[in-house]
């Protein structure tokens, strides 16, 4: 599936850009374009901010102007954190990929805009757009860093393209315990508390009903339940060990 193009316009550190090329890696997304990189391209130290994404670093194509690095474009987003007074749409990063991951799948070439560490876009580049991209970020402090604004936005691409599956799962590999197995530990259980004068006599009954019913509530794995009634063993022969 083609990506969106990531273009930063004129950035000036070697660091921000290192990690962008860090963020889009992280989320799929390939090609960088440069536009008129201060102090010239390559920066030294770029591939060491990158951290392994040198592959984004080594496709990077480097522009003299705005216009040029978006000529091939059918869509464009601009992002930004500042009210420019345009009468353009406006979206969070959620609807903007939304609505990327659909141009996309119809074969047009989609890009996202980001600006100058210090002052982002001009207005004049804005209105090269079709939409803004703006973030839910606080009043009191809406700056971000160029590559958290990149990662960001590859975080929304994947998700809109369907593709945002997590690398590992934290679920247990035992399957449920079966209703057997949490029977006979039931019984297990009960008898040793039995053995040990934990239940007062009248009120049995109602004590062990609890206890099943927490036990239930731990939805126990077969693994579970195999550990449980090791340690109920162990604390048996314990038990009559103390006793001989």
């Amino acid at each position: 599936m083609s990506t969106p193009v990531v273009i930063l316009v004129e950035p000036q550190l070697a660091e921000n850009i290192g990690m962008t090329a860090r963020a889009m890696a992280n989320f799929g997304l390939s090609e960088l374009r440069l536009v008129a990189p201060k102090n010239g391209w390559p920066k030294k130290g770029v591939r060491e901010a990158a951290s392994g994404a040198t592959h984004v670093l080594d496709g990077a194509k480097v522009y003299a102007t705005v216009p040029e690095a978006i000529a091939d474009l059918q869509y464009l987003l601009a992002t930004t954190a500042r009210e420019r007074g345009q009468m353009k749409r406006v979206m969070d990063p959620e609807a903007a990929m939304a609505g990327s991951a659909e141009r996309i799948g119809r074969g047009e070439r989609v890009g996202l805009m980001f600006g100058r560490e210090r002052v982002g876009l001009s207005n004049d580049e804005v209105s090269l757009a079709d939409a803004i991209v703006t973030f839910p970020v606080t009043d009191e402090f809406p700056s971000l860093n160029l590559a958290q604004a990149v990662l960001l936005m590859g975080y929304a691409w994947r998700r809109a393209a369907g593709l945002a599956t997590l690398r590992f799962a934290g679920e247990m590999l035992s399957p449920p315990a079966t209703r057997e197995a949490l029977l006979s530990l039931f019984a297990s259980l009960e008898a040793t508390l039995a053995g040990a004068g934990f239940y007062p006599p009248e009120k049995r009954e109602i004590i062990a009903r609890n206890m099943r019913d927490m036990l239930h509530r731990m939805a126990m794995t077969e693994q579970d339940v195999r550990t449980f009634r090791g340690a109920l063993r162990a604390l048996n022969r314990r038990g009559k060990a103390d006793e001989a």
